[in-house]
């Protein structure tokens, strides 16, 4: 049985429609991964999962349990790590989990025991007893991660849980996801951080206006979207860009500003080409999740 058996998901506020026929199963224990740029409708089916907003048309089923009607129960399975921190801010590190536990009817012996678990988890145990206001962005997003485990949940629902994090921060955060993940902990992320999502998603869906667009592993969307080898031209792209257009160099090129996107399988000539050119600045690297994102949603700035 899946953890999230979505179909025929359809939302509309007035005459916007927000979901348009969404179908999602994700199955016990992979990491599931569902990307779209600003609008594509991805929180708003996190609020839909969690019965927080009603659908006007179709089914969803999280641990066998309809939703909304059987939300409340459902959300007892559910850990939830929100876009933004909502830490109350008048309680210490500790408190705040203790406080988060009650809800789910956990007593002091049981808290007591998990609480140093959790701090150790997120490496907060030094600042056990500090108000939230001490803690750097990180530490929060660590704490706010720590508290969604509380309840040792099923199922961990994540917005875009390293948005405003440093690297080290954002690394140590994919490490503890990826250890959740290796003890069954079933997850959903929303991501605007493609290499996140490459690397933690066993599978992942794009949206785009409400409607899935694509699906499958970071891998099978690569091959199957992209050709294997791109090159980024940088700098002086006009020097070479007439010969790219007279030559059979690149499969296919994309302009983005001043930088010139080639596509291809073969990329020897067209470094051979750049190498005669030292002035030119460019990169000649693998095909990646994020190519595969901009071909199928555009180049175009979403507000």
């Amino acid at each position: 049985m899946p953890t999230v058996h979505v179909r025929g998901l359809t939302k509309k506020y007035g005459g916007y429609t927000a979901v348009n026929g969404l179908d999602l199963t994700i199955e016990r224990g992979e990491c599931f991964g569902l990307l779209g740029p600003n609008g594509a409708g991805k929180t708003t089916t996190l609020n839909l999962l969690l019965g927080r907003i009603t659908a006007d048309s179709g089914h969803i089923t999280i641990h066998n349990e309809p939703i909304p009607s059987r939300a409340r129960q459902s959300r007892m399975h559910i850990g939830v790590v929100p876009q933004i921190d909502n830490l109350d801010p008048d309680f210490t590190v500790t408190e705040n989990l203790a406080v988060y536990g009650r809800y789910f009817g956990m007593d002091k012996k049981t808290l007591q025991a998990k609480i140093p678990h959790l701090l150790d988890f997120a490496e907060l145990s030094h600042k056990a007893h500090s108000p939230i206001a001490s803690l750097s962005g990180g530490m929060k997003r660590r704490l706010t991660l720590a508290r969604a485990l509380i309840n040792d949940p099923d199922l961990l629902i994540l917005d875009e849980p390293t948005t405003g994090l440093d690297p080290q921060a954002r690394h140590m955060i994919w490490q503890r996801l990826r250890n959740l993940a290796q003890q069954g902990k079933t997850i959903l992320l929303t991501t605007h951080f493609m290499e996140e999502a490459e690397r933690l998603c066993d599978r992942l869906t794009i949206l785009d206006g409400g409607r899935h667009i694509a699906q499958g592993t970071p891998e099978n969307l690569i091959s199957e979207y992209i050709e294997p080898h791109v090159i980024e031209i940088i700098s002086h792209a006009d020097t070479v860009q007439e010969a790219l257009h007279k030559q059979a160099y690149c499969d296919r090129m994309e302009e983005a500003g001043e930088t010139l996107f080639c596509y291809m399988h073969t990329p020897e000539l067209l470094i051979q080409l750049l190498e005669i050119h030292p002035e030119i600045r460019y990169l000649h690297r693998p095909a990646n999740l994020e190519d595969v994102f901009i071909k199928l949603t555009g180049r175009e700035l979403r507000d």
